[in-house]
Order: C-alpha cells, then structure tokens, then sequence
C-alpha cells in the first residue's frame, strides 16, 4: 500500500472556495437512534464535529455502527436533530444531494467479485453521481491513494481480504468527500498497511470531516486529532488522545497511558454529553 503524493490536482469550482454556510460538518444534539423494536442504540447525543480525523472508541455493542449509519443517512434518527453540512437529517427525505458529499465504508463491506477493482470504484463513483468526464481521474487518483493502482485491472475475486479492504476505503473517497465515515478501516490490513493508512487519514482530515471506528487504541494515537469515546449509545469523553491518556493510571488495565486512559473511563459513571 504505497502513498505518495498526488500526481493529479482536482478542478477547484465556485463551491469549493465559498465560504460554508455550517460551523460544524457533523453535529448532533439530544440524538437517539433506535435499533429493532426496543433498544435505543444511540441514546441521547451532543456531539460536533469539523475538519480533522476523529477517532471513536468504544467496546463491542457500544452503538459505533448504528452513530455511523445514522450520519451516512441509512438509518433515520428517532429523536432529537442531526445535521451534516448544515442540513438536517431526518423525516422522509432521501439526502440524495447530501449523500454525493459523504464517503462511506461499512463494517460490512459488500463487492461485486467478477468486477475488477477499477469497474467496482467506477461503479461506485457513478453511484454517487460523480461527472461522467470526471470519473477516470477520480478512480484512478483514489487506487493509487490507497496502493492499488498495480493492480486495477484484477478481478475483486483474486485479492486477499486486505486489499478487498483497501478497495473499500478506495470508493469511499473516489468522490472528495466532505464528510468521510469508516466503519473498522483496518480490519485485515497488515502492519504495514496500517502505518501507511494512517499516512492517508492524516492526508484527508487536512480539509475533511473524518470519523474512524475502531478498536485499535494505537491507530487513534497516531492518526486522530480528536477522540471520542462512546459506550451504552452514549459519549463519555470527547478531547485529545492526551486527554485521553491522561484519564488513566498505572492501576488501570492498559498496556499504554491510552489504553489505560480508555479503561479508567470505562470504568466510571457515563456523561451524557460534552467532555469528560
């Protein structure tokens, strides 16, 4: 997975240099997503988010995936507002105009195995209705961010689920997202492609609203600029991974100052909203 610097510039229009009409690209207030007929997933959040790459922590059934697919407008929220860009999320509106601005990568990430990687990311930026004349440029400039312009022409069968994993990131940003959601990104990346992933996460959150899901505490270390920890659908800690770190102590669990700074406010009574 090789990322270097980009060998193409993107046309810069009228809209890109306006000034935006929102404070914040992400913000949430009173926020409850509802998951089946009882359980209220997200239960209740205050959260804004801007340019940079934030990381959200949380354990196993915390509400992580239900907050993402709330934002990248597949699931409805059952109170209180959310807004992306400004624009509220909710009712029966499809957000089509919206969804061309956000960059999604699931938990679960689905693939057409007879396509090649280059028809797959073509596909996907025709979905969401990037410029016909654009879409080569665009393709070509999202494998090559994520390392796989070597192998573009390969049918998604042929590759190991690493570079599945990397085709996915690929079409999440073939679109120059404002907003850009992942869902377990490094899930079978290796060592190495890891460390280079977090290269390109620094990259985006130059001019973007990025927000990882992750279990990995090191990934948040290296490549956030901002922590948020969540735990039974609600926030417990938003600040820095210094922050974070310092929350802890040696009589925490923890093989590092952020690990233990995650146990120490696991451990204690659940904040509603804002900052710990």
């Amino acid at each position: 997975m090789t990322i270097g610097r980009d060998h193409m510039m993107r046309a810069v229009s009228v809209a890109d240099i306006a000034p935006t009409p929102y404070a914040w690209q992400i913000r949430a207030a009173g926020l409850k997503v509802r998951v089946g007929r009882k359980r209220m997933a997200v239960d209740g959040l205050d959260l804004s988010l801007g340019t940079g790459v934030h990381g959200l922590l949380g354990p196993n059934g915390a509400g992580k995936t239900t907050l993402i697919r709330a934002l990248a407008t597949v699931l409805r929220p059952t109170e209180g507002t959310l807004e992306l860009l400004g624009e509220p999320v909710g009712g029966r509106g499809e957000h089509r105009a919206l969804r061309r601005r956000i960059g999604y990568l699931p938990q679960e990430f689905g693939y057409y195995k007879r396509f090649t990687v280059r028809e797959f990311v073509e596909y996907m930026a025709w979905l969401k209705e990037v410029p016909k004349a654009d879409i080569p440029a665009a393709v070509q400039r999202a494998v090559e961010r994520v390392g796989l312009a070597d192998r573009a022409d390969e049918r998604m069968k042929a590759l190991s689920g690493g570079m599945v994993r990397r085709v996915g990131i690929a079409q999440a940003i073939v679109n120059d997202p404002t907003i850009l959601l992942l869902d377990e990104p490094t899930v079978g990346l290796d060592p190495a492609q890891r460390l280079r992933f977090r290269e390109l996460l620094q990259e985006l959150g130059m001019d973007t609203c990025v927000l990882v899901s992750t279990h990995l505490v090191e990934d948040v270390a290296a490549a956030c600029t901002d922590v948020v920890l969540f735990a039974q659908g609600r926030l417990v800690f938003q600040g820095t991974p210094e922050g974070l770190a310092a929350a802890g102590g040696p009589e925490h669990v923890g093989d590092s100052p952020l690990e233990r700074g995650y146990s120490a406010l696991l451990q204690g009574p659940v904040k509603h909203g804002g900052s710990w």
